[in-house]
Formats: structure tokens, sequence, C-alpha cells
């Protein structure tokens, strides 16, 4: 495996179409919204568990390749089995040493960190790759839908109706927004935690395809649009993450409301404006 030697700024940027790309259960579900500008919102965690369900299908849980929080996992189970590893139990610091075993086993725990210290204590691993909220370019307009179903769940509701079958529901989706995602990758800690260039690269690969992946009615339309790299020739970084995001330049350029990514223009980044021992590529 080798090494992560550079740190790494990107912006990712993604858009829906027709669909909810992050439900607030809270609010009925309805697509998150900051309440003061209008703009949608997608959680860090909502983009990590894609990142996730890419990962765990496209490697299968293979050696190395396990997901750590994936749907009805028992984490302290997880936790205890690390401690029956005889690395661990012939180690004098047992949670020193569980706790690599977990960075080494699971993917996501090397690459967003952990806390497993509820069980058999593992520790806590800070994870070398951060998201930030993403948000909208423009407000969203969140709607919702009434929707039909040709059919009751129980003989009960069938009565009732008289044989009507029918069951009334709703549907909320963004008709269309372009959201921007801002992300962080420290050299510093992959070493700690055994992050290395060819997790990188299976990072990458699922920004790129991670939506495909994990289609769902609910979510309509959704596609990865951008990913733009800044990647800096020390460890601890060449400038500041925010003067390079703000090189980031987007506009919409269509009347009205946007409806497709055409409606935007992403501008591209002159390399004369780069800090440095900073250089910028677009992987999407």
């Amino acid at each position: 495996m080798s090494e992560l030697k550079n740190r790494i700024d990107f912006v990712y940027i993604f858009d829906v179409q027709d669909g909810n790309p992050n439900g607030d259960p809270d609010a009925g579900n309805l697509p998150r919204v900051d309440a003061e500008t209008g703009m949608g919102l997608v959680t860090d965690v909502c983009l990590k568990r894609k990142v996730r369900n890419y990962v765990q299908v496209a490697k299968e849980c293979a050696a190395g390749y396990d997901i750590f929080i994936k749907e009805k996992a028992v984490l302290n189970t997880l936790i205890d089995a690390a401690h029956e590893e005889d690395a661990v139990k012939n180690a004098s610091d047992k949670t020193s040493a569980a706790r690599d075993v977990m960075c080494k086993k699971y993917f996501d725990i090397r690459t967003f960190g952990a806390v497993m210290s509820t069980g058999k204590n593992a520790g806590q691993v800070r994870g070398p790759i951060q998201f930030t909220f993403a948000r909208s370019i423009n407000p969203i307009a969140a709607m919702e839908h009434s929707i039909t179903r040709m059919a009751v769940a129980t003989e009960k509701e069938a009565e009732k109706q008289s044989g009507d079958n029918r069951t009334m529901g709703r549907k909320a989706t963004v008709p269309y927004g372009l959201y921007v995602c801002h992300g962080f990758i420290s050299a510093n800690l992959a070493k700690q935690t055994g992050f290395s260039e060819e997790d990188l690269a299976l990072f990458w690969d699922a920004l790129k395809n991670m939506f495909d992946a994990d289609r769902s009615a609910a979510r309509g339309l959704m596609s990865a649009q951008k990913l733009i790299v800044f990647k800096h020739e020390s460890v601890l970084g060449n400038a500041p993450a925010n003067k390079l995001f703000d090189l980031v330049k987007i506009e919409k350029v269509c009347d009205g409301a946007p409806r497709k990514f055409e409606d935007y223009k992403v501008y591209e980044i002159e390399k004369d404006s780069l800090p440095t021992g900073v250089t910028v590529e677009e992987l999407i």
C-alpha cells in the first residue's frame, strides 16, 4: 500500500432532478433547507453513507474493505471481535492494538474515523477525510405530491373502502438543485489510520459512481457533475483551503428557474491563479 504524502482539498458538485436528495425526519422527510436562505442542504452523513454503500458493493466486503457502519450492524459485537484477534490478545496495549485491527479491517474507519469505546475499548479514530454539508447554489423549491397506491395493507382497510382498495400518500421532491460540497483529506491522519493511495483511488471512484450504484425512487435523478481536486506539495498544505475553494466559480446562465446542469456554468480555474505548491485536477 502506498502512503499518502500530500494534503488534498476538493470540491464535489452534484445535482438532483425531481427527487429528494436528503430528507429531514424532523420536517416530515421534506428536503433539507436552510431556513434563512432557502438553499438546499445535504448532510455529510448522507454523503458518507453513499460512499460506504458503494465500497460495500464494489469490494463485497473483501479483506481490508469491510464496512463498520452498515445496515443492521451491531457495533459492539464487531469491536469485541477485534479483541479476539491474536495481535490484540498478545499486545501490552490492547486498546491501541484493537484500534489498529479495526483500521486495517474496515475501510470506513480508516477513511472517516469512528468512536469505538462503547464495547471492549478500541479507542477513537480521527478519519483523514471529512466533508462539509453540501449546499445548493440557488434556493430550492421543496414540493410535496399526492400519490396513490392501488392496494391496502389490511383486510380492515379494504372493508372500510368497500373494496376500492386505495392508499393515499405523499412524496417530496426538489424540481432541480445543484449542490456543492467541500472536502478535506489529511495526509497526517491518513498515516495514522493506514489510509493509502489505493484507498484514495477507491474513494474517488465512489464519488464518481455512488449515485448510479444506489438508485432510489425517492431520490429521483441524482448525478455527480464535477470533482475538482486541489493537491498540495506538502503534508500540511501550501495554501488555506478556503482560498482554493474561492477559485471555483459557478454562475446561473439561464433565465428563470434552473432545471438542468447546463443552466449553470462552472468556470475553468486558471493555473496562474493557483498558489505556489498547489496543483488542480478535474476528475469529473
